[in-house]
């Protein structure tokens, strides 16, 4: 009976210690993840947090590491005034020439983003509707062929374009330097990404549904129309947002083919000054260029996570 005791006191004792330590693994686990979490979103939110920062800085502060300061919205000011001369305290000497007016450069990249949205993502609907549910001659032969157009160095496109714009003119005008110029090189490059995007919402969706529109009598634009679309809805706002990104932060096709049609993103460029570039006004025209992803990122997010999971899975 005494060793049957005590084997049974053994075992709850063992059976004890192994839930503690059960409890003690979970406890180091969630701290780990939450460690590992943490340094994630430090290491992400860390450089608009400092840009953040910075735009709000005066100038006298701007180069240092303070944290707190009385903070001032006159580099926003600035960049969107008229130029005029800074001079140091103190001395004669000319720091910059503030006042960047960015006005007509916000005014183009909205112009330039939105055009190539409207335009491309309805044609890369039904391209990608087309490549999905039709089957023609060299069909997959030129789906990898967009595809490919991927792979090019930007640099290379950008050569070509520049000759051809030189020499296409629209309405008097030639397309180089011009913002219908600016948006048929954008689409040379969303247009792929968004056909493949849609594409593989397309695939996800099952052929019954289009079929019972076909029963109705449906002909293909029907059914694209009302009831591929509004089933594949959140995949598109998903594609549009990207295509909108990537549209919004080009850069080296608007500094080339560009001219005086100058984006936000070769604005940037221009927040220089006798002493070197000042941060203060770039981290304010860097905020101004992040605000309106922030705010699409913030306005759809549902549609996004929708849209992100619903080509993932057949």
């Amino acid at each position: 009976m005494t060793s049957t005791r005590a084997a049974k006191i053994t075992t709850a004792q063992q059976s004890d210690s192994a839930s503690v330590r059960g409890l003690i693994g979970k406890w180091l686990s969630r701290v780990f993840e939450s460690g590992a979490l943490f340094l994630v979103v430090v290491f992400v939110l860390l450089p608009i947090v400092w840009l953040a920062l910075t735009s709000l800085k005066p100038m006298e502060v701007a180069y240092s590491t303070d944290i707190f300061f009385q903070p001032t919205f006159d580099n926003f000011r600035i960049i969107f005034s008229d130029a005029s001369v800074v001079v140091n305290e103190g001395t004669n000497l000319e720091r910059s020439v503030i006042g960047l007016n960015m006005w007509p450069s916000t005014l183009n990249s909205i112009i330039i983003s939105s055009a190539t949205v409207l335009i491309a993502i309805p044609l890369a609907t039904m391209a990608a509707y087309a490549f999905s549910r039709f089957r023609f001659f060299g069909s997959r032969a030129l789906l990898v062929w967009i595809l490919t157009t991927q792979f090019l160095p930007a640099i290379i496109v950008a050569i070509p374009f520049y000759t051809l714009f030189q020499g296409i003119k629209l309405f008097g005008e030639p397309l180089l330097g011009s913002r219908a110029g600016l948006v048929i090189v954008n689409m040379a490059v969303v247009l792929p990404y968004a056909i493949w995007m849609i594409k593989g919402f397309i695939d996800s969706l099952p052929m019954e549904v289009e079929e019972a529109g076909y029963v109705d009598g449906c002909n293909d634009w029907q059914v694209l129309a009302y009831v591929a679309f509004p089933l594949i809805r959140p995949g598109i706002i998903v594609a549009s947002v990207f295509a909108f990104i990537m549209s919004w932060n080009e850069f080296l096709f608007a500094y080339i083919l560009g001219r005086d049609t100058r984006t936000m993103q070769v604005a940037l460029t221009t927040t220089s000054g006798v002493n070197g570039i000042m941060w203060e006004q770039m981290a304010a025209a860097g905020m101004v260029v992040m605000l309106p992803i922030i705010l699409m990122s913030l306005t759809i997010r549902k549609n996004f996570v929708n849209g992100l999971t619903m080509g993932a899975v057949k």
